[in-house]
């Protein structure tokens, strides 16, 4: 891998919350609207974040129905060396979500 492209992705991960939203994919696959209450802040603020992630190389998205959901692409964390056992596990975040009726169930 250039260079160039290892330091891109680790220009991305310098901001704090993609490195949160890193933590929350590594904990599994998420929509744009469960990130929404998780961090208190637009929808499109969300989404200019994931596709700085995705335009790095560290996220994927994936159509499911009306949905897209974002999720890792593992293969990227290896080339640059960054280890994903070290970020802080934020699972709680989904268990409020769930408490707060906002986890997307889609069964496409």
């Amino acid at each position: 891998m250039e260079i160039e492209k290892i330091a891109d992705s680790l220009k991305a991960l310098g901001d704090p919350t993609r490195l949160q939203i890193i933590a929350l994919l590594h904990q599994r696959e998420c929509c744009v609207c469960e990130l929404v209450p998780i961090f208190g802040i637009s929808q499109p603020a969300i989404s200019k974040h994931l596709y700085r992630l995705k335009s790095s190389g560290l996220v994927k998205e994936t159509r499911k129905g009306q949905w897209v959901f974002y999720s890792l692409n593992r293969e990227q964390f290896d080339v640059i060396g960054f280890s994903l056992s070290h970020l802080p596990d934020l699972s709680g975040k989904f268990q409020e979500l769930e408490e707060k009726g906002l986890l997307v169930n889609c069964d496409a």
